[in-house]
């Protein structure tokens, strides 16, 4: 049996500001890993590509308003930073 991966250990490191901030990022965050795994079956963010991440930003949330996509957006960037990768995508 293996252990689920753990989001807010992986993003502890770059996690800042208010409680709910980072409450937000971690629940982004989470909602993100899980639309990834589904699709692609990959289970922790050492895993992903820079398309597997654009693809989330790009179609599972073209729907949502300009606000909620600058949410993602920032927590993607926590994501990349974590990560050490040199990923830049456009709101």
């Amino acid at each position: 049996m293996s252990k689920s991966f753990d989001m807010e250990l992986f993003l502890s490191a770059v996690l800042t500001g208010s409680h709910a901030t980072r409450q937000r990022h971690l629940r982004q965050a989470k909602l993100i890993q899980a639309e990834i795994s589904e699709r692609w079956q990959l289970e922790t963010p050492w895993a992903w590509k820079k398309k597997h991440v654009a693809w989330f930003l790009g179609h599972r949330l073209a729907s949502r308003c300009e606000a909620t996509r600058y949410y993602y957006l920032l927590t993607v960037r926590l994501l990349a930073r974590r990560l050490e990768k040199p990923w830049v995508f456009k709101c």
